[in-house]
């Protein structure tokens, strides 16, 4: 039966003369793809879970001891820890709800016939196409207070951006909206170029205003795929190190992945650093499913 099937896609492919089944085909490409995840994902996820019962450094030819949960009371016990959550938490919120409505107010622009739409929608999608480090650089310059631009269009004089404690955050949090609002823009107009046309029809033939439209059509039918792009950013603002690292060492902008690199790779504490790993990958879960629970009920409506 698999060699008829086979026979009738493609009598003159390889597969088919060798009377390959299509289960023996799909395996070939499925069982390297699992034991590459496993080798390079899963291991290591495993690897680190022990490390971080024990003492272990990696500075050192010490031998690893099992201490138990020690390390994951420690940390939660520790107050400079939760304030790395906390400003992760403000720099998570700031970013992706800035994400969200530049996004989906350019999509909303761009949902119409205008000259040259596909070139513009291309030109804004490059900020998300652009290196991390690339763009952490390049604001870097953007923000400088001798010869920066967005002082001078601002009219700031010479306003501390980045060496503001203040301000240092929303500068890092400006910059991941500006290279990652394309992202949810692309998602929304997605969304939006779904919305069947007969509906603001109708509406325009019971005279609704737009705000009505807009409240009762257009936003309720684009919600799931608008969730969908907030769950993805809040996941990798979550994770953000690159820009916050690149842009400024203060105190203020120190998110959890920062405390995470430095406990790890410069106080050499391994299985407390591992510890932490696994802290905030549950952190992540659980918001996530917070996230995915009312995606779910978005889609009921």
């Amino acid at each position: 039966m698999a060699t008829a099937v086979l026979t009738r896609l493609d009598p003159q492919s390889k597969a088919a003369a060798r009377g390959w089944s299509d289960l023996t085909i799909r395996n070939v490409f499925i069982i390297p793809t699992i034991l590459f995840l496993i080798v390079f994902n899963i291991f290591p996820l495993i690897y680190s879970l022990g490390y971080s019962f024990t003492d272990f450094r990696a500075s050192t030819n010490s031998a690893a001891n099992f201490i138990g949960l020690q390390n994951y009371r420690e940390l939660l016990n520790d107050p400079f820890i939760w304030s790395n959550f906390a400003i992760t938490a403000k720099y998570v919120i700031v970013s992706v709800a800035g994400q969200v409505l530049v996004g989906f107010g350019t999509a909303m622009l761009l949902n119409r016939d205008i000259p040259l739409k596909g070139l513009l929608t291309t030109l804004l999608l490059l900020p998300m196409m652009l290196s991390m480090a690339v763009v952490g650089l390049f604001w870097k310059l953007l923000y400088d207070p001798s010869f920066g631009i967005i002082n001078y269009a601002l009219g700031l004089g010479k306003f501390e951006w980045l060496s503001n404690p203040d301000m240092a955050l929303y500068a890092v949090a400006i910059t991941d909206i500006w290279m990652w609002s394309p992202f949810v823009m692309l998602l929304s107009l997605a969304g939006l170029s779904a919305v069947p046309k007969h509906l603001y029809e109708a509406a325009a033939i019971d005279r609704a205003g737009p705000l009505y439209t807009f409240f009762r059509i257009t936003l309720p039918l684009v919600a799931p795929i608008l969730m969908i792009a907030i769950i993805f950013r809040t996941m990798e603002a979550f994770k953000t190190f690159d820009l916050a690292y690149i842009l400024t060492s203060q105190p203020t902008t120190e998110v959890i992945s920062i405390r995470l690199y430095k406990m790890a790779f410069q106080e050499w504490q391994t299985g407390r650093s591992c510890a932490l790993a696994y802290i905030v990958l549950i952190m992540i879960l659980a918001i996530t499913n917070i996230y995915v629970k009312y995606l779910n009920k978005v889609k009921e409506r």
